[in-house]
């Protein structure tokens, strides 16, 4: 598989740090980085973006995640290893990620279950952070850029 393009992240100026600025004002909400990675990882599935499913998975392993987490995060639902923040945050993930054909995407029920773990600027930033990736899962699906394994020192 070759990429159609450079990635435009890449290539247009300002992109990338602007893409890198979103993501600075996200860690500044107070949400850990490993929540913003099992949403990063979700969200990456659900667009079927091969390269930031690989990268996430990779980055919560480095954070000491286990392999029963990161496995799991497509069938979180059905597993015992996500607490109940972890579990109305991804939630949220797939709601907004998922919007078309549904008449509220984000339910009253989700909005308040989220708010019931999260203060007002971690929703903000949870809500930026899901923007964030989904704009980078687009951008990558649309080129096709190429997944690639790392290589080990």
């Amino acid at each position: 598989m070759q990429a159609r393009m450079a990635h435009p992240a890449l290539s247009i100026p300002g992109a990338m740090q602007a893409l890198q600025g979103l993501g600075a004002a996200v860690a500044s909400t107070g949400l850990g980085k490993t929540l913003l990675e099992l949403v990063n990882l979700r969200a990456s599935q659900l667009n079927g973006c091969s390269v930031c499913v690989r990268m996430h998975a990779a980055d919560l392993r480095k954070e000491g995640e286990s392999d029963d987490r990161i496995d799991t995060v497509s069938a979180w639902r059905d597993t015992p290893y996500f607490t109940d923040a972890e579990r109305a945050a991804l939630e949220l993930t797939e709601a907004v990620t998922l919007l078309p054909g549904r008449p509220d995407p984000v339910s009253d029920e989700l909005w308040a279950e989220v708010n019931r773990h999260y203060t007002e600027q971690q929703v903000q930033g949870l809500l930026l952070s899901i923007s964030g990736i989904n704009v980078w899962n687009r951008l990558n699906a649309a080129t096709r850029q190429v997944a690639v394994t790392p290589r080990r020192s």
